[in-house]
């Protein structure tokens, strides 16, 4: 009898997390253990249809909800001098991870059922403050930075991971993922780069949303650290991480909305403006459903199809937004934009191979 072959290393999947910004922030990359559309008995999909199935889910899942992201944070509600914008930043994450944890139940419920999961609470507890953390300042960010300022700048969580792995975990990485990461600073810093128009003028280069996004960036590096920690100690499976992370964080919220009486305004902001509601429970919906297709394609074809569709859509994420919202794009931007890119796409394909020093 042949025996049944080894299961892959806790960190082969790892650099996936860096693709989860809206369902998990900092990445929650697939474990062993089925997900949905590959239950344990056999592929649900056949082979030909696997590459269209999983490309058409992550592309329209996560460009939807990047419009939708833009509708709600960004949109103006109410007309004249009433005119009013969404700051329930704590209120609509809260809903997000309510969905997420719904969706993550279903899940075991139905593909992942005889899995045991042995991860300590307290592990996912503090995993889930930086997770939620970073998702409440990337989503508050909106409030002072256009969309493809956002977009790009969570495209850039190589750098915090890597910066991470290298203080925290003692990485050693080959010169090919420094050299990646160049470049993506270097689109990032033309990006950003805003020349002074005059004396007087209040253009800034580095303001709050900036700030927000770098707080983002960072929570995503120390979410990634502690998921790769559970994944090495206790082999946690990806939809056990998503649910127990997504309960944590409702409850942490739960009690911050509470506690601050956002909840309430939330609530006074729907009544005046019921349509928001439908808009905020497709946003979490296409956030769940995302994430699942992001699994699939990565139990089917690897880390590297699933960076080159995810970092296709992010591109293609930033040319809607300069359409439909007509948010201004300079040159110089986007020539910062294709090098962000130009390095995300290099870091796929040759900036993965790590090497571990000895503790």
């Amino acid at each position: 009898m042949r025996p049944p072959a080894p299961p892959p290393p806790p960190g082969v999947l790892r650099n996936v997390a860096l693709e989860l910004g809206p369902a998990l922030s900092g990445g929650t990359a697939p474990g062993p253990g089925p997900v949905m559309g590959a239950p344990a008995g056999g592929p649900a999909l056949p082979e030909r249809l696997r590459l269209p199935v999983c490309f058409l889910g992550v592309f329209a899942c996560y460009f939807y909800y990047g419009i939708l992201q833009e509708s709600i944070t960004r949109g103006r509600y109410g007309e004249g001098a009433q005119q009013e914008k969404f700051t329930y930043a704590l209120s609509l994450v809260f809903i997000q991870c309510v969905i997420n944890a719904a969706f993550a139940k279903l899940l075991i419920r139905f593909f992942d059922s005889v899995k045991v999961d042995r991860t300590q609470s307290w592990l996912y507890a503090a995993c889930s403050l930086s997770y939620l953390g970073a998702m409440v300042s990337s989503n508050s960010a909106l409030q002072f930075v256009n969309y493809p300022t956002q977009v790009l700048g969570k495209s850039c969580k190589p750098i915090p991971v890597m910066l991470l792995g290298v203080t925290l975990l003692r990485k050693k990485y080959p010169l090919a993922k420094y050299l990646c990461v160049l470049l993506i600073v270097t689109g990032v810093a033309l990006f950003m780069y805003k020349p002074k128009k005059g004396v007087g003028g209040d253009d800034h280069i580095f303001g709050y949303g900036e700030l927000l996004l770098l707080l983002s960036l960072t929570l995503d590096g120390l979410t990634g650290v502690s998921q790769d920690h559970m994944r090495a100690h206790y082999q946690t499976g990806s939809n056990h991480m998503m649910l127990n992370v997504n309960l944590w964080s409702t409850l942490f919220l739960g009690a911050g909305i509470l506690f601050t009486g956002e909840l309430w305004e939330f609530l006074s902001f729907t009544e005046r403006y019921p349509s928001i509601i439908y808009n905020i429970l497709l946003f979490g919906l296409t956030s769940a459903l995302g994430q699942s297709f992001i699994f699939m394609t990565v139990v089917y074809f690897g880390p590297l199809t699933c960076s080159i569709i995810t970092t296709t859509r992010k591109f293609f994420t930033i040319l809607a937004s300069v359409i439909l919202f007509a948010n201004p794009i300079s040159t110089m931007q986007w020539v910062g934009t294709v090098l962000v890119f130009l390095g995300l796409g290099l870091d796929a394909k040759f900036g993965k191979g790590v090497k571990k020093t000895s503790h």
